[in-house]
């Protein structure tokens, strides 16, 4: 008969999380992670198939958590213009509350693992252009409503935009204040136009 296992699966994951998001995966032990984790290596290896393929389950994680969640919540909740204001509003508030300037785990994984391991950088840039892709869808609908400036390019705008995002995250790493953030982020907000 199989044993049952003995820790949270999700509560570890979350605790992998944490460890590669302060650490940097190359930074990171698998003996680093076990302890964090409360759990065995053996159980590690066992559960998640050793550090690397923890590590694609923590970006896995940390989209659906972070990304994923506030593109489907403003997207919801707001008109198309007014998700992107929103979007790069909260992740200026997320980065001033960041005490610890660790910034985003995408972004910094795409600095530190992305140029080392072409696998792990492809799901890197599979997370980032689902960013990009929701700049765009965005934009498009602004662009069919009327809202945005004539000749507005919502290919061109999105890509803008993620180049935007990255530069703001990893200068929050430095302990940027929110003046220097919102200077980065107000002239691309410009070229959607002026809110109504």
């Amino acid at each position: 008969m199989a044993r049952l296992k003995e820790f949270d699966e999700d509560s570890a994951l979350d605790a992998a999380v944490d460890c590669f998001w302060s650490r940097g995966y190359e930074a990171t032990s698998v003996r680093d992670l076990a302890r964090e984790m409360g759990i065995g290596g053996a159980s590690l290896y066992n559960t998640f198939g050793g550090k690397r393929a923890l590590f694609e389950r923590v970006l896995e994680r940390y989209a659906n958590r972070s990304t994923r969640e506030r593109i489907a919540r403003l997207e919801a909740n707001h008109r198309p213009r007014e998700a992107i204001r929103a979007f790069l509003a909260e992740v200026i508030e997320r980065s001033l509350k960041d005490s610890d300037c660790k910034g985003c785990l995408l972004v910094n994984s795409a600095l530190d693992v992305a140029p080392h391991d072409p696998q792990l950088g492809r799901a890197v840039t599979g997370y980032l252009e689902e960013i990009r892709s929701f700049f765009q869808r965005a934009v498009e609908a602004a662009n069919k409503a009327g809202e945005t400036p004539p000749g507005t390019d919502a290919n061109a705008l999105s890509i803008h935009l993620l180049g935007v995002l990255m530069g703001m995250r990893v200068l929050a790493r430095t302990g940027a204040r929110r003046r220097t953030l919102e200077a980065v982020v107000r002239p691309a907000l410009d070229l959607l136009g002026r809110p109504h």
